[in-house]
């Protein structure tokens, strides 16, 4: 694959990126990220190279982020060009107001005036919720979607960390009532967490929604600039400093880094490119969305399409983080499968690849990674 070798976002015909600009770090209201010029460096090298798919937030940066995406988008004169997603949910700098967050009707109008306003264009290309809530009936947030859909001021919208439930009965209700479908899901998604196979890419694939997942290298642990230090981690970076919001110094996490670190010496690349290559190329994935502060950082993670992994040191890191065979996906495996259908083979071509023997027991697990419809 290729930066400029685009693919459709879900089952609508937006094409974008196969790697996405995340824009998190443009800014530095969170103490921490890349100043204007750096940030805008790092979009140059982006869309030079031939991309065209922005991720940020309202709240990214205290609002700096959006600020840098439009005054560089607007100056550069790319806004057909530019895919931009951002999102609404949490609420920054509004304390005491409860309607200044969350993903009811009063607060999604608030929060897309001030990312119009800060992007500095009249629609968002895609629009994410960027939390459940456990709140808002799901009714509300499809219908209010569905308004600014066809109002014109975004043109599709998508549901970031929200339960496989949620969007599920989102996207039927959606379905049903002929209202706009959610176009494709955000969510963490890497070779150190990969909870999602179970139940939230199975239903997407099912249900026509993309998937651009976030955090592909778990907060830089899969850069392998951290060290094991006793039952913690050391090293430069946001995973140590106090605040950190995620532990990933755990013992799974060490050993799919272990293997990660291995792989990526035979084949001669960084860490981050394998760790990227294996997430781009999962089934069901349409955008990983690349975070960086520097330009060094993103020109190496850029290159992560231009080669294929091995067969056999891909399936060392299929195996190394796949998720454990919990109750009930224990029932879905070959091994149990077996017992339903008289130990004849039956092949279902929209069954899901973590079906095809991530559950089954490990003396029969297929020794190959086998080939699945998309």
């Amino acid at each position: 694959m290729r930066l400029d070798q685009y693919t459709t976002l879900g089952h609508t015909g937006l094409r974008v990126s196969p790697l996405c600009l995340g824009a998190m770090g443009f800014g530095t209201g969170w103490g921490w990220g890349a100043e204007e010029k750096l940030s805008f460096q790092m979009l140059n090298q982006y869309f030079e190279g031939g991309g065209n798919f922005i991720d940020t937030a309202d709240g990214y940066q205290m609002g700096q982020s959006e600020e840098t995406v439009g005054k560089y988008v607007v100056e550069r004169g790319l806004r057909d060009r530019a895919v931009i997603a951002t999102k609404f949910t949490f609420n920054f700098g509004n304390l005491g107001n409860p309607n200044a967050g969350g993903n009811g009707r009063k607060n999604i109008y608030r929060a897309l005036e001030g990312s119009l306003r800060r992007l500095k264009t009249d629609y968002i290309d895609l629009y994410y919720l960027h939390a459940w809530d456990l709140i808002t009936p799901v009714e509300e947030v499809v219908s209010t979607l569905t308004d600014l859909v066809r109002e014109g001021r975004i043109r599709y919208y998508g549901l970031s960390d929200t339960p496989a439930w949620y969007f599920t009965r989102a996207q039927t209700l959606a379905e049903r009532e002929g209202l706009e479908r959610c176009a494709t899901l955000q969510l963490e998604y890497s070779l150190a967490e990969r909870n999602i196979e179970r139940e939230h890419i199975p239903a997407a694939q099912e249900l026509g929604i993309g998937l651009c997942p976030w955090s592909p290298l778990a907060g830089g642990l899969l850069t392998g600039k951290y060290r094991r230090e006793g039952n913690t981690g050391v090293g430069e970076g946001r995973l140590t400093m106090p605040n950190a919001i995620f532990n990933k110094f755990t013992e799974h996490n060490w050993r799919v880094l272990d293997a990660l670190v291995d792989v990526s010496k035979q084949i001669g690349k960084a860490p981050s490119q394998v760790a990227l290559n294996w997430l781009a190329t999962q089934p069901g994935v349409t955008s990983v969305i690349l975070g960086a502060t520097k330009p060094a950082q993103l020109a190496e993670n850029l290159l992560c399409l231009e080669f294929t992994i091995p067969a056999e040191l891909r399936q060392r890191l299929d195996d190394v983080g796949r998720p454990e065979a919990v109750h009930p996906y224990n029932f879905y495996g070959p091994f149990m499968q077996a017992r339903l259908s008289g130990n004849t083979t039956v092949r279902e071509w929209r069954r899901s690849y973590l079906y095809e023997g991530a559950m089954a027991p490990p003396a029969e697990k297929p020794a190959g990674r086998k080939a699945t419809a998309d």
